[in-house]
């Protein structure tokens, strides 16, 4: 019965006490401060071990100017509690308030002087400095409380945000690289802090901390040089990540794969250069059994390609020795699963750069008729293959190779893609009415792309289809545009010239420039596709074309010409007089990056 009443009474006393509390803090919360300092007053007689019902007692003192009590409150709790040392931080608050700025100040340095070695009220004592936003006392607490610990790195983290909310960089990036060391968990916070508040030139600072700090410190730790790599990443230096990675490889003798990721962003961000020298690290210094061989080796082929068309510019011979590098890749693999995506590649480099068609087909057929490629590869492979039939005239093979690509993959993208080229091959043929039918569908595809294309397409179909009764105009348009598909220019531009000459002043005149601007581009005839993208802009300023001639003349400004400010001045005029554009979102990124935003 004894120890029945002892439970009920503590129960008791435990709700009372919980339920004082919550009453306190709704009394701080309303100002309420004579009511709550009543509470905490009672709360931390009941509760003496616990300093926050304390200080809240003594700041809704000083909330009610009642100095006095309050200074005679912390001098009792200070006698009581000498250990408790962010008492002498709530004293020189106190003396704030009274104006008494010398006082305040020897309160303060008094709580640092006696400070214990005790973790607890080492981070007590920051925290209170820290709440009044004195982060000078808080980062001497921490120096102080370090050395008191004798643990180093222990307070780094903590350091590291102070001098950060300080807006010290140097000593910031110091001690979070610390912090670093000693708790490497740690990582991820420090790269988001150093992304965030890391300008190009703190960037810098931190590159050179961490030199210096891989000279002095473990060859075998490759924390710091890990770090650098990063640091190089966020500067966009890939040559130098690049060195650090290798390095790190060859130290902790690993597969390749921190080179690889080095790699892939390089060749992302158009340095094809160090892409290329990463993808050839991995297949001149592993095995080609290593897990990451075959991946540099493909990748390394993409990147060399790349490079050489991104920007049409290149030489027949600069596509004969990628043409080699291609075929000694499948001699050394062979035509399997796992090749095949390399096939098609070369596939798609003798039929589109070499126009070796015969060629292409004969790869593409075999890709495809090899057992075990993948579903989604073979369909790739499959698509391309219309495509070339389509290119040599063989109208029915193209058609029943899409047919096959939609009937499989009939809700993927993949499908989407050959539906929409199954109904592009009934448009060059004259079939309108089914190919704008197609279009209509295709407009919900989930691939913004091809959506934008079908839109395109079908708004084109309507928009001439009704504007003569034979629809002849369209036809001859539709024809030029199948003969520059098959790269027949000289035949496509005789069309176009054929169709202005027969049709004077027709709805298409703007088209016709249009599709001779792209041809130009396709041929590297810069200059004149320059003089027909303006052409546009100048002389058919009510042209559903505008937008993406303003687009692709900045392009041309931009890539191929070398005039960056020509450049910016046009994708501003896309994205502001053509807001309504989907080219217009893109073209702000592009202007910004130009002006050297950090575009994310």
């Amino acid at each position: 019965m004894r120890w029945l009443l002892l439970s009920l009474f503590l129960s008791f006393t435990t709700l009372l006490t919980a339920q004082n509390n919550q009453l306190a803090q709704q009394y701080y919360l309303d100002g309420e401060y004579e009511k709550s300092a009543e509470l905490y007053l009672d709360l931390a007689k009941e509760k003496p071990g616990n300093s926050f019902y304390f200080d809240r007692y003594v700041t809704s003192l000083l909330k009610l100017q009642r100095f006095d009590e309050a200074e005679d409150a912390l001098k009792k709790q200070l006698r009581k509690r000498p250990e408790e040392v962010a008492l002498y931080v709530k004293y020189g608050q106190l003396l704030e308030e009274k104006f008494d700025e010398a006082g305040a100040k020897k309160q303060y340095l008094k709580a640092v002087e006696e400070l214990p070695s005790d973790q607890y009220r080492i981070t007590q004592l920051a925290n209170a400095f820290i709440g009044m936003t004195k982060y000078e006392y808080a980062i001497a607490v921490y120096e102080k409380g370090g050395k008191l610990l004798k643990k180093e790195g222990l307070f780094s983290y903590n350091l590291g945000d102070l001098y950060r909310r300080k807006g010290d960089v140097e000593p910031m990036i110091s001690n979070y690289l610390d912090a670093l060391k000693a708790q490497p968990k740690r990582e991820r916070q420090i790269k988001s802090y150093f992304q965030r508040y890391l300008d190009e030139e703190s960037l810098l600072e931190a590159q050179k901390q961490l030199y210096a700090r891989i000279q002095e410190g473990d060859d075998k730790d490759p924390t710091y040089p890990e770090m650098l790599a990063w640091v190089f990443i966020q500067r966009k230096d890939y040559k130098a990540a690049l060195r650090q990675a290798r390095a790190l490889d060859r130290r902790l003798d690993e597969s390749g794969e921190r080179v690889l990721q080095i790699g892939r962003m390089a060749a992302n961000a158009k340095d094809y250069e160090t892409a290329i020298s990463a993808f050839d690290y991995i297949t001149d210094n592993k095995s080609p059994a290593d897990v990451f061989y075959l991946e540099a080796k493909r990748e390394g082929l993409l990147t060399r390609r790349r490079a050489i068309t991104d920007g049409y510019n290149y030489t027949r011979e600069d596509l004969i020795i990628l043409e080699t590098a291609y075929e000694e890749f499948l001699t050394e693999f062979g035509t399997n699963p796992a090749s095949a995506r390399i096939a098609i590649q070369l596939a798609e480099l003798e039929a589109l750069y070499l126009n070796n068609l015969d060629k292409a087909v004969s790869i593409l057929d075999n890709v495809v008729k090899t057992p075990g490629v993948p579903d989604d590869i073979q369909a790739r492979a499959k698509i391309a293959l219309a495509d070339y039939y389509l290119m040599q005239g063989e109208i029915w093979e193209s058609t029943l190779l899409y047919s096959q690509v939609d009937k499989k993959f009939k809700e993927d993208i993949l499908g989407h893609e050959a539906r929409f080229r199954n109904a592009r091959l009934s448009y060059f043929r004259g079939d309108f009415d089914w190919a704008q039918s197609q279009f209509d569908v295709l407009k919900a595809s989930t691939s913004r792309l091809i959506a934008n294309d079908a839109l395109d397409l079908s708004v084109f179909i309507i928009d001439n289809l009704g504007l003569d009764t034979s629809a002849l105009a369209l036809q001859t348009y539709a024809d030029a545009e199948l003969l520059v598909f098959q790269n027949r220019y000289d035949e496509a531009f005789a069309k176009l010239d054929k169709l202005k000459v027969e049709f004077p002043g027709h709805e298409l005149e703007d088209d016709i420039v249009y599709l001779k601007a792209r041809s130009f581009v396709k041929l590297r005839r810069y200059d004149e596709a320059l003089v027909a993208y303006q052409s546009i802009l100048d002389n058919f300023p009510e042209s559903i074309r505008l937008d993406n001639s303003l687009w692709a003349l900045a392009g041309l400004y931009e890539n191929q010409l070398g005039d960056k400010a020509k450049a910016q001045e046009l994708y501003e005029t896309l994205f502001i007089d053509y807001s309504g554009s989907i080219l217009a979102v893109e073209a702000r990124k592009k202007y910004r990056e130009l002006r050297g935003d950090a575009v994310q």
